[in-house]
């Protein structure tokens, strides 16, 4: 069961984004430029579109905090969309306004397009992609934010980089720091990775890929430090952390992928260089592992180690040289539909993927060290971390 529930809503070009964060207990600080910080993160990245050049993304805290701290009650944010006065008439709420001002009647391949009018029943594309649209995460990383100033009460940091984009890969192994060094870091390059060559040859790839009127895809990868022995459980499959990690992950538009630790190419590994072994250490009086290739969880729980999870994002969908697609009006053979786009957002998912991970270990956190306050909560904790 749940202890956070969220819930956003908004569409792309609409009047702004709003969100709901249930479950956030009593007494945390918290400012809107907590969560302001990763608003302005999301935004960057080589290869972003014009609408990050008309958006300011700054929230608006309006419940559930007062003095600058948690009152327990559902927190609840509004984002205002600065493009929205190009769309006044086009996405107006109230009667009046003109429906076939920007209407779309050919989808996109790659795109919830056509299946969101079929599903739904509309004749014009734009009610889908509105919704569809990557912008919705823009309240996803204002929620998750509030997750990430949970978790920092307690010791926990989450940070990501980029491995590759379009085929250009990043083979610098991320040294052992904490997610607040390693953004630092990541964040220092424009498309937040940490092997100068690989970041040359990337921005390359992506002059290419835009003048050739493409875009390309990439893999990122989100670390977790700090987090306890146990957040998760094996008891049932729907408590398994990893379980829960890649079904938000999954949530995100574009990713076609997600592995945690070794993932994929453990799967061709024999069973003997594929875990951890255990030591005991005397000064600690705990077991220890040397080495992570499990990326932090087993059985469904938190090892101790850090959190290694990477997600592959495909290529956008919007294409300046469309592909093939059908007019769903008059059904004869055209372009796909352009709408304003980016060339490659993999450096901004990587920041969208902090706060997914942030929300899910806020999540367990709780489930495990639950109470009604930040006092509570670390009454239990340290309890926990002494027994």
């Amino acid at each position: 069961m749940k202890i956070l529930r969220l819930l956003t809503a908004g569409e792309s070009h609409g009047r702004g984004l709003s969100g709901i964060l249930e479950g956030m207990p009593a007494g945390l600080p918290l400012l809107a430029a907590d969560v302001n910080a990763d608003l302005g993160r999301r935004q960057q990245g080589y290869g972003r579109g014009g609408r990050m050049k008309i958006e300011k993304d700054e929230a608006e805290i309006l419940s559930g905090v007062r003095h600058a701290r948690t009152l327990g009650s559902p927190i609840g944010l509004l984002i205002w969309n600065r493009d929205w006065k190009n769309w006044t008439e086009a996405m107006k709420v109230e009667t009046g306004g003109d429906e076939d001002l920007k209407a779309v009647s050919v989808p996109r391949p790659g795109h919830a397009d056509y299946q969101g009018v079929v599903k739904y029943g509309h004749t014009d594309v734009r009610n889908v992609l509105e919704r569809a649209s990557a912008r919705e995460t823009a309240m996803r990383v204002a929620l998750g934010a509030v997750a990430r100033r949970f978790l920092q009460e307690f010791g926990i940091e989450i940070g990501s980089r980029v491995v590759s984009i379009g085929g250009v890969v990043d083979r610098e192994l991320a040294p052992e720091m904490s997610g607040r060094a390693l953004n630092a870091r990541a964040d220092a390059s424009p498309v937040r990775v940490l092997n100068k060559k690989a970041e040359a040859a990337m921005i390359v790839a992506i002059e290419k890929a835009k003048k050739a009127g493409d875009t390309l895809g990439g893999v990122i990868e989100v670390r977790a430090t700090g987090l306890p022995v146990g957040l998760g459980s094996y008891v049932q499959w729907d408590r398994r952390l990893e379980g829960d990690l890649a079904k938000s992950f999954m949530s995100l538009n574009a990713i076609k992928g997600v592995e945690i630790g070794l993932g994929f190419a453990g799967a061709g590994q024999p069973g003997s260089q594929a875990h951890d072994e255990l030591f005991w250490d005397k000064k600690k009086t705990h077991a220890v592992r040397r080495t992570n290739r499990s990326g932090g969880i087993d059985g469904g729980m938190t090892t101790g180690m850090p959190l290694v999870i990477r997600a592959a994002m495909k290529p956008i969908s919007t294409l300046m040289e469309p592909l093939r697609s059908i007019d769903l009006k008059t059904k004869q053979a055209v372009k796909a539909h352009i709408e304003r786009s980016d060339v490659c957002a993999v450096a901004a998912a990587g920041v969208i993927g902090e706060a997914l991970a942030a929300l899910e270990l806020a999540d367990a956190f709780l489930a495990k060290y639950g109470g009604d306050s930040i006092a509570e909560i670390r009454a239990h904790y340290n309890a926990s971390r002494k027994a």
